[in-house]
């Protein structure tokens, strides 16, 4: 029996197969564009430091300031 409070079952069910939580997967399943591809950001490899921090910042990363920027990327994608 479906979940009436997941909009989009079927990425619900292949996220959670996927192994993520069963409330991340709700979250991303329940956003408005779930599924769509992103935007035209490019690769954090072509960021600046300043940039990444920035990010990292706007996210909550701890400790980057001390962070050297492969250490930042590895940070921001595990978040």
């Amino acid at each position: 029996m479906p979940d009436p409070r997941i909009k989009n079952e079927e990425q619900y069910e292949a996220l959670v197969k996927k192994g993520y939580s069963k409330e991340k997967s709700a979250r991303i399943a329940n956003t408005p564009d779930a599924g769509k591809k992103g935007g035209k950001a490019k690769p954090y490899e072509e960021w600046t430091k300043e940039e990444l921090q920035k990010q990292a910042a706007k996210v909550g990363v701890k400790g980057r300031s001390y962070m050297n920027k492969k250490s930042l990327i590895e940070s921001l994608r595990d978040n």
